[in-house]
């Protein structure tokens, strides 16, 4: 419809760009509850992998002959596969597919490869990349070590910021604000007698992350595990990703840790100018 002023014809406001001509609701009613519960099985899937359909239908809280329709209409596109008994659930190819696409528009996954393969060759220890998703850790890729014993996280694992070297080293670079609303969101859960449950305490270690650009995780997610970890920043100063190096304690003393640390920051900086970024003053 076009408006008149002074005699003028005049065009519409713009209609936001994503949706219908004519849609303004924003309540649950925009939610597709078919698409959401495939969307949430799928989530289920990759967290639970090789389930029956009637643990399924448990973890979904949902009716067996409900589930069975969501699996085969996520298995028509290839998002969910049985494996060759026929007995249990799998994320299917389909689903890594449209995962690809997300790392392909993720540029720093292609430019912190080489910075990666260099930090396992010089440390010889595995080499993770990850960004925040949801206030969680969301690793995007791995360089494993040659080692029989080392730190394994698969592309796709999550894991809570307050207890991942790279989410320490994402919350020490960002707003308080923004780390007051994941902790209030999410809580700062015990995983070993080292984990960081004190928001005083978190705040603490957030700042010897500042001050010396890298954080640690000292086994605070998983017993005889260390990680060391710094930022990487976009063009506004702002860390969009992190890059870190894990291995077992054992082989990773405190002191070890701190060492590498100085690499793992180098490592970060390299990737932050591959990608334009800018570090801010204090690092």
């Amino acid at each position: 419809m076009r408006h008149r002023r002074g005699g003028v014809a005049l065009p519409e406001s713009p209609r936001p760009r994503g949706r219908p001509r004519g849609f303004n609701d924003t309540t649950d009613q925009t939610v597709i509850r078919a698409l959401d519960r495939g969307l949430e099985m799928l989530e289920i899937l990759a967290a639970n992998p090789g389930r029956s359909l009637s643990e399924l239908a448990v973890l979904t809280a949902e009716a067996p002959a409900t589930v069975y329709r969501t699996l085969q209409t996520l298995a028509g596109h290839g998002m969910a596969e049985t494996d060759e008994g026929g007995q249990m659930w799998h994320v299917g190819p389909g689903a890594f597919r449209v995962g690809s696409a997300f790392l392909r528009r993720t540029k720093v996954v292609e430019r912190a490869r080489a910075p990666m393969d260099a930090l396992m060759r010089a440390t010889g220890e595995t080499a993770n990349l990850g960004v925040e998703s949801r206030d969680e850790v969301l690793f995007l890729s791995q360089v494993e070590t040659h080692e029989a014993i080392r730190a394994f996280f698969a592309p796709g694992t999550k894991a809570p910021m307050h207890v991942s070297g790279i989410g320490k080293a994402l919350l020490a670079f960002y707003p308080p604000e923004r780390v007051a609303g994941i902790v209030g969101r999410v809580g700062l859960g015990g995983f070993t007698r080292l984990s960081i449950t004190s928001p005083e305490v978190l705040a603490a270690d957030l700042g010897r992350t500042r001050a010396r650009g890298f954080a640690i995780d000292d086994q605070e997610r998983a017993e005889g595990m260390r990680c060391v970890a710094a930022p990487i920043f976009n063009g506004h100063g702002e860390p969009v990703a992190g890059l870190s190096v894990s291995g077992p304690a054992f082989r990773m003393g405190l002191d070890t840790a701190a060492a590498i640390g100085l690499r793992v920051r180098a490592a970060a900086d390299e990737v932050t100018r591959a990608i334009a970024g800018t570090p801010p003053e204090s690092v």
